[in-house]
């Protein structure tokens, strides 16, 4: 027997209970441990096996560290397939969480048992793949066709409550993990209960998969591998039999194990997990923080202050006049009520936080106790080098001083201060209680115990953080100008806004440039334009349309027209007739002759621009490494999970094409398409980003 797995006999019960802590993971020597028990059981003459998890939790799914690596026998479906098999009754009992493979080893059991609290799921395609050991194939016959395509497609977890109105348990009794099996499954002997393989089960009914599978495609924006799900469970309905289905579900499982966008799902797993792991903050302890402080109730510093309280901890909001104080508190409430709607918050948790837990003043001395702040103000440096001058009188020695700035410089904002040590970037994305990433800024002299409370915050308000060094825009946003101007600039030489969003969707992002830039406001990003103008290089194209639309007043979404027009009560806009013509002019003032482009080359200059000033914030050091990068264009600007980010994306396609269709486009702009040397390097040395992730 393995030592993964303990054997006992209580009678005629054969006990197999997994102990690989902390997640009882389906590795190897677990696999190994099941087969074995459930060989000896039946040599042994047991009448029945009960399996379940020691610790939190059942099978919480595959073991990761053997993701990428030969498969060892016993492989999981036919592990399953021989519990499934057996002459035995065999029984799971499940507490913790059933995922993944975890599911199917209890979909191969011939009963199911649970306690209230447990949770089930197959989440594979979150993976880029599919359930691979019969889950497709068993569920349906268990839950039906409907439920399963729900599941399986959308990865969600389902509660115990619910898998026992699904059929996809049969009994929920609170105890023991290992007494309600084993009374269950005596009380199956004693009944007479006959061996109830799943397999054996009638093929479900069959449904439009053709609808199902498009439907399914529409909403993953592209993603494979729910879709493919779609086709495995037609296969558990058309196959001709259980065995031809579980075929055609490995060859699925296959496809999808060769796939790029698998590879790029396994890389954004694995980044998520890898991305708070910094050396420099090997043994340094965070600084405590009891209460939070945020200067501004805007949209900004309302969702900040939203987040903070969802995650327990008092807030002291400042505001400059009552009537902005009232509409602070009107905001945060209306933020609560929405976690209080969606069944987050209970009605007496949403009166504690818009209670006791907030504080909403115009006056500074309420922050004198506060143990870190964020300012959240608007985006001009005399500003917040103002504020900060307030937060060093008022604020308690050792408080950390954060500033939310999306581009500003965090060493000039924080030489406002005598402490600059206690000084740190905070970068939140809007809605902040909504979006899961935090830029975390170090400044010149941020202490490391600061930059500790940095992520340690982050991890208490279940963001995804990421250090940035300094530079306009960090991270992200220094990454979206670039990508965003090269969409202006194919807009300028003879594409429409309206194909270039088309695109980018198609691709696989929520929205496009211009529609996201409808969104946010337009004038945010006119003011930095401005901003940068008097240090602007004179052989930067600059495309005017932009301005000419912010100029005649229009912003987007809050002033009901930009690149579209947006009717009250609509979802959405409808292209703006008024822009082809302020483009039209703009081309004219500049001498371009306007030329048609294809949409793989509109996809090809927008993604080759975002890549190669990735590379440049790498190759500077304001991102430590790829998966920095990747990370927040994931969580903060809706890249594609499914290609793991921009430089997962180009390693998969090759950076040696990358590089010589950024020289090609030099041909035509050589100030704006400037070859990263970082990516000229990789090239050159025949390595990818992926390399240098490893190195780290």
């Amino acid at each position: 027997m393995s030592e993964a797995i303990a054997y006992e006999r209580e009678g005629s019960i054969a006990v197999l209970k997994a102990q690989n802590p902390p997640v009882n993971a389906l590795g190897v020597e677990v696999r190994k441990g099941l087969l074995a028990g459930i060989e000896r059981a039946e040599q042994e003459g047991a009448k029945a096996v009960l399996i379940y998890g020691e610790g939190r939790t059942y099978f919480a799914g595959a073991d990761i560290r053997e993701f990428g690596k030969p498969p060892q026998e016993p492989s999981l479906p036919d592990l399953c397939n021989r519990i499934e098999a057996s002459p035995l009754l065999v029984v799971s009992s499940m507490h913790g969480t059933a995922l993944g493979g975890g599911l199917e080893v209890a979909l191969s059991s011939h009963y199911r048992v649970a306690v209230p609290s447990a949770k089930m799921g197959l989440p594979e395609v979150n993976l880029g793949i599919l359930p691979g050991a019969g889950g497709t194939q068993r569920l349906p016959r268990l839950a039906g066709t409907e439920v399963a395509l729900e599941m399986i497609t959308s990865g969600r977890h389902v509660s115990a409550a619910e898998a026992l109105e699904k059929g996809i348990v049969d009994r929920v009794v609170d105890g023991d993990p290992r007494e309600i099996g084993l009374s269950y499954a005596g009380e199956l002997l004693e009944q007479g209960a006959a061996r109830r393989a799943v397999g054996e089960m009638p093929a479900p009914e069959a449904v439009d998969f053709d609808a199902a599978y498009a439907a399914v495609l529409k909403k993953g924006r592209g993603q494979l591998s729910p879709a493919t799900a779609v086709r495995a469970v037609q296969a558990a309905a058309e196959a001709g039999s259980f065995e031809e289905g579980l075929k055609r579900e490995r060859a699925l499982f296959m496809e999808l194990m060769d796939s790029d966008q698998r590879q790029g799902l396994i890389h954004a797993f694995f980044a998520e997990r890898a991305v708070s792991k910094l050396p420099e903050l090997e043994g340094v302890s965070p600084r405590d923080v009891a209460s939070v402080g945020v200067i501004g109730g805007g949209t900004m510093g309302a969702g900040i202050a939203t987040a903070v309280l969802l995650a327990g901890l008092p807030v002291v909001l400042i505001e400059m006049t009552e009537d902005a104080v009232a509409a602070a508190r009107g905001r945060i409430e209306g933020n609560l009520r929405g976690a209080l709607k969606r069944g987050k918050i209970s009605e007496a948790q949403f009166a504690e936080l818009t209670g006791a837990a907030l504080t909403v003043s115009t006056d500074y001395t309420a922050l004198a106790q506060v143990d870190l702040v964020v300012e959240a103000v608007f985006e001009d440096m005399d500003v917040k080098r103002e504020v900060f001058g307030k937060l060093d009188t008022h604020c308690k020695p050792g408080a950390v001083l954060a500033t939310n700035t999306s581009y500003l410089d965090v060493d000039e904002i924080a030489a406002a201060t005598s402490r600059p040590q206690d000084v740190i970037g905070l970068h939140f994305f809007s809605p902040a209680h909504v979006m899961k990433l935090l830029e975390v800024v170090v400044a010149e002299k941020t202490a490391p115990e600061v930059l500790a409370t940095g992520f340690a915050l982050g991890k208490r308000l279940k963001k995804v953080a990421v250090r940035s060094g300094i530079c306009d825009g960090f991270i992200g946003n220094r990454i979206m100008n670039a990508y965003r101007k090269a969409a202006e600039y194919v807009v300028l030489d003879g594409a429409s806004p309206y194909q270039v969003d088309e695109v980018v969707r198609g691709f696989g992002f929520p929205m496009g440039p211009f529609e996201m830039g409808d969104l946010a406001g337009l004038d945010i990003n006119w003011a930095a334009r401005k901003r940068r103008a008097p240090t602007r290089d004179p052989r930067e194209r600059v495309p005017r349309f932009y301005e000419m639309l912010c100029e005649g007043g229009d912003f987007g979404q809050k002033t009901g027209k930009g690149f579209y027009i947006y009717e009250a009560g609509q979802r959405g806009g409808v292209p703006n007739p008024e822009v082809a013509e302020l483009i039209a002019r703009d081309q004219a003032q500049q001498g371009v002759t306007p030329r048609e482009f294809s949409d793989a080359e509109v996809l090809r200059r927008y993604m080759c621009a975002m890549v190669n000033e990735a590379a440049k914030v790498v190759g500077e050091g304001i991102a430590r490494r790829p998966l920095d990068v990747d990370m927040v264009m994931l969580f903060g600007y809706g890249f594609p999970r499914f290609w793991g980010g921009p430089l997962k994306w180009a390693d998969l396609q090759g950076l040696d094409g990358i590089l010589a269709d950024i020289r090609a486009y030099a041909a035509e702009d050589d100030f704006f398409w400037q070859p990263a040397p970082l990516l000229e390097q990789l090239v050159a040395e025949g390595r990818r980003f992926e390399d240098l992730n490893k190195a780290d």
